[in-house]
């Protein structure tokens, strides 16, 4: 098989390709019974806004056009239905979440005929959707019926009550060996569990007895949603799933034993250290020991015991457990980024792209954390089974490295967009101050290369108005309840989130304007408790501060550089 085909276009490439990493939390694995979904876009150069699609009635033959969603090519046209419901970026109305990461898998399975792709049935089925159950059901009848056009992908399918994993591939262009069009396996994560899936395929054997197999059209019937009895853990698929891979001579055991990651994507060292590494970060995170699980996360030793797809956690998860997990860089782990001098003079914990680079003719590579400068736009959704649906979902919101923004709320009964989320004015080559994605992306580029002395100063700014939001929740959402009527808190909660974005635009831009004056030309002026700038008793700026190196690149930089930099005792000077 070929290394995974979506990171060895990022590999060669580095634009435009999705990678990415989701998170998913069960209702009875969070403080406060949310089911939570998390997403960064690692767009490599996608200029990005928050998404809305509002709800519609759609007449008697209506269609609708397919543009795939990386590059606006138009694939078909299918009919529209005749209701479909608001989508504030990927949750809905009725509080159900879709996100997604590209594995790639086999390229003999990509399918160039396929006239849906991964994005465009995404945002078909939130549309259409009330129940994580029936964006399960829209997505894969529309693959079976116009076949699936891009590459091997995980998708979280999740709502109030309970959250899916869907792995799908394409069968190829070419039907000579088999008539089908699609391969595709959908796990239910438990209540009381956590997963997580970053760009390799993460579902292995689910015919060995530790699901429950059903038909889709028998899925509600039989194991309904109710709360009158606890959900199995649960599995769906395609017909086709072990079959085709037999057809193919890619698998020849017995059902029990077939694993869909092993025949259609199985991880080599990319999909591990690359992807499954992230997955590793996030629930040794929540895992007393999960030590055993290194070498597989690092991709060398061949035999590593591979990782589960979901774990209990040791503790239930908050909303700041997911924005902290978001944030990952693999501090304190054997991946940590801070062991050599790849950061630079000011350690930051990024690393340039593309993945792997050549130095005398042999490959090295960069690690890959959960937080990366690539990432356009990440997300937390909360959707809470608790609380009227209008109330229930907030899709809290970062457009750009989830280290570096603020998640600002925005409810998923909004109506409308703040003005920064909404792309009006901006695009990838145009720059607005009044656009969220370039004001972020401005702000974290200044302190990338100044990380270790710039990021305190934006960790402040962000941390207080994630902190303001947490207070502010139960305040909005008491009004909200309050209200009489759905359309009254609607009208509420969309005031409440465009005021946000819009406060937290101009806070942005305010850090934009204190960082080029406190770090210019690499030297610090003082500040004072309340953040303003010192001054001398003449009314002049204070004096500035000169941080130099950090000592410990010191060290590297002299030891690199040997003696030729080292100052005579008799001409020691300031």
């Amino acid at each position: 098989m070929k290394r995974n085909l979506i990171l060895s276009v990022m590999l060669i490439a580095g634009t435009y390709a999705m990678a990415c990493t989701n998170f998913i939390v069960g209702k009875k694995a969070s403080v406060d019974g949310s089911v939570f979904v998390t997403y960064n876009a690692d767009s490599y150069g996608a200029f990005m806004p928050l998404y809305h699609y509002p709800a519609a009635k759609h007449a008697v033959g209506e269609m609708r056009k397919v543009c795939e969603w990386d590059t606006g090519k138009f694939l078909c046209e299918i009919p529209e239905v005749a209701e479909t419901y608001n989508v504030i970026g990927n949750s809905n109305e009725w509080q159900v979440t879709v996100g997604e990461t590209t594995f790639g898998g086999r390229e003999e399975m990509a399918d160039s005929t396929g006239l849906i792709d991964y994005g465009s049935l995404i945002y078909i089925a939130l549309q259409r959707s009330k129940t994580a159950r029936e964006a399960l059901q829209v997505m894969t009848s529309l693959v079976e019926q116009y076949g699936y056009y891009s590459e091997g992908e995980t998708f979280s399918i999740a709502d109030a009550n309970e959250a899916w994993m869907l792995e799908m591939m394409g069968c190829g262009p070419d039907r000579t060996k088999s008539k089908e069009r699609t391969v595709w396996v959908a796990v239910r994560i438990p209540d009381d569990a956590i997963a997580a899936h970053a760009n390799q395929s993460r579902i292995t054997k689910f015919l060995d007895g530790r699901y429950v197999q059903v038909k889709m059209k028998d899925l509600q019937k039989k194991y309904p949603v109710d709360g009158k009895k606890p959900v199995p853990n649960l599995m769906v698929c395609s017909d086709n799933v072990v079959s085709y891979a037999r057809t193919m001579g890619w698998f020849d055991g017995k059902d029990a034993d077939f694993s869909y990651n092993a025949a259609y994507a199985k991880p080599d060292f990319s999909g591990r250290r690359y992807c499954e590494a992230r997955v590793w970060s996030f629930f040794n995170r929540f895992s007393d020991d999960f030590s055993a699980y290194v070498p597989y996360a690092a991709g060398i030793e061949k035999d590593a015991q591979e990782m589960p797809l979901w774990i209990i956690p040791n503790k239930k998860l908050a909303l700041q457990d997911l924005r902290d997990a978001m944030r990952d860089h693999y501090e304190g782990t054997p991946f940590a980024l801070d062991s050599d001098i790849g950061g630079g003079i000011f350690q930051m914990p990024y690393r340039p792209s593309p993945l792997s680079y050549k130095v005398d003719g042999k490959e090295y590579f960069n690690e890959r954390p959960i937080s990366t400068q690539q990432t356009a736009w990440s997300f937390i959704s909360q959707m809470r089974s608790s609380l009227p649906r209008e109330v229930g979902a907030c899709f809290w919101f970062g457009n750009d490295d989830g280290n570096m923004v603020a998640y600002t709320p925005m409810y998923s009964c909004m109506t409308r967009r703040p003005k920064c989320f909404s792309g009006e004015g901006a695009d990838d080559v145009t720059f607005s101050m009044d656009n969220a994605f370039w004001v972020c992306n401005w702000v974290s580029n200044m302190v990338y290369p100044r990380y270790d002395m710039m990021f305190p100063s934006l960790k402040e700014v962000r941390d207080s108005l994630d902190a303001s939001y947490d207070q502010l929740q139960p305040e909005i959402e008491a009004k909200a309840l309050a209200l009489p009527t759905a359309e009254e808190r609607i009208k509420l909660l969309t005031d409440y989130s465009c005021q946000k974005g819009d406060e937290m635009i101009s806070r942005w831009q305010q850090l934009a304007f204190f960082l080029i004056v406190k770090y210019n030309d690499m030297v610090v002026k003082p500040t004072d408790k309340n953040g303003s700038f010192e001054r001398n008793k003449y009314g002049k700026g204070a004096r500035v501060v000169r941080p130099g190196f950090p000592e410990r690149y010191a060290k590297h930089h002299i030891n690199h550089s040997g003696e030729k930099l080292l100052v005579p005792q008799e001409e020691k000077k300031d």
